[in-house]
């Protein structure tokens, strides 16, 4: 007879033997609260520790993009496993054409539902994830840890003085203010105001000049991955892992003296602080899951891992359809689906507007959680 805890085991095994169980609940665990922060039930109730920082400084929030972007460059490196070895035998027209993929799914959401070419905003989540995909795979294949560490430094530098000593054109100087740096111009130049994040206006949170700091931030989970494909004894792999989480995520808090963290211009400050932050994690993850085998309640997070991009996309084109079916309020007006559905039945128990905003974002987290739990159960990965 089979215990649960052993089932649990099973099924972790059946559905990703080749894998690195901690990676995946890591993933999953970041995309899940990825999901909560982009779905509150009302936008303008939301806990401060659930929200971006308005511009320098960060929040719990700010981290979860950094997080996923390490994660990115992590998998690389274990889905790619012997580097140059490899590239030769089609592997870099499959990243090319995965890369290409993740950037018109990112579009997609972007058109929908007007698809109107004159307004569309170009980048997005999806689109920074396949240009870091695409460049620290090739990064990856052609490099050398060490380097990749040579080109990580170069990166954070090199954007550094790019950002503190570049005057800005039609400016006349250098700055970090939201609507007057380098690389806000550089969107406004390239992308038009058109075609740039609309609640911005002439600047873009995943725009171009701030791309280059996050394939940093990917490069950073190369190395990660490198140190836990060695042949290194666990405890000694989680010991350096901790020490270099915890020296990375020093460096970051000292550079923002001169060099604020700011997620939004995607410094060289928070793709340290960031980083150093997901080492930790992950190395908690990997001594818990990996090497100690406690994997009570790590499910959930598997379940949200292996199909991460899947329901990340689907989590964004869902409320989009369900904002074009309107339903009528007791008062006659007309509303969308989604808000319907939480104003008649998720927020009508909580006094507090704030709280019931929280439960209506765990409350759509929860409903993905049943779909991808099923999903697993049928062991249904879809991949990108």
């Amino acid at each position: 007879m089979q215990t649960a805890s052993t089932l649990t085991t099973d099924r972790l095994a059946s559905v990703a033997p080749n894998r690195l169980l901690s990676l995946d609940a890591f993933r999953g665990l970041t995309v899940a609260a990825m999901i909560m922060v982009n779905n509150p039930g009302d936008w303008n109730h939301v806990y401060p520790p659930l929200e971006h920082a308005a511009w320098n400084g960060w929040t719990p929030t700010d981290l979860i993009f950094p997080f996923f972007l390490f994660i990115v460059g992590v998998s690389i490196t274990f889905a790619l496993g012997r580097g140059a070895e490899v590239a030769g035998h089609g592997v870099v027209r499959k990243i090319v054409k995965r890369s290409l993929t993740l950037f018109l799914l990112g579009l997609f959401l972007n058109f929908f539902p007007k698809f109107d070419i004159m307004t569309v905003r170009i980048p997005g989540v999806l689109q920074r994830i396949a240009l870091v995909y695409l460049a620290c795979s090739l990064i990856f294949l052609q490099n050398t840890p060490r380097q990749q560490l040579y080109i990580l430094g170069s990166i954070l530098v090199g954007y550094w003085l790019l950002m503190t000593l570049v005057p800005v054109p039609g400016v006349g100087y250098a700055n970090l203010e939201p609507e007057t740096n380098l690389a806000a111009w550089l969107d406004r130049t390239l992308l038009t105001p058109a075609h740039v994040y609309k609640p911005a206006r002439v600047w873009d949170p995943e725009g171009l000049l701030s791309t280059l700091p996050a394939v940093g931030t990917g490069i950073l989970g190369l190395l990660t991955g490198a140190w836990l494909r060695s042949s290194r004894p666990d405890t000694e792999k989680v010991a350096w892992l901790f020490v270099a989480g915890c020296f990375t995520t020093l460096a970051g808090l000292i550079w923002d003296g001169f060099f604020p963290i700011n997620k939004a211009l995607w410094t060289s400050s928070f793709v340290l602080l960031a980083g150093g932050l997901a080492m930790l994690g992950l190395a908690l993850s990997y001594w818990l899951i990996d090497v100690k085998q406690r994997r009570k309640g790590v499910l959930p997070f598997v379940a949200f891992g292996v199909n991460a991009i899947t329901v990340f996309f689907l989590s964004g084109l869902i409320p989009r359809m369900m904002s074009l079916i309107h339903v009528n309020q007791p008062d006659g007006t007309p509303v969308g689906l989604k808000e319907y559905l939480y104003s008649t039945y998720i927020a009508p128990p909580f006094a507090d507007p704030t709280n019931a905003s929280l439960a209506g974002a765990l409350t759509f987290v929860l409903i993905w959680f049943v779909i991808l739990w099923i999903m697993y159960r049928k062991s249904i990965i879809i991949k990108v």
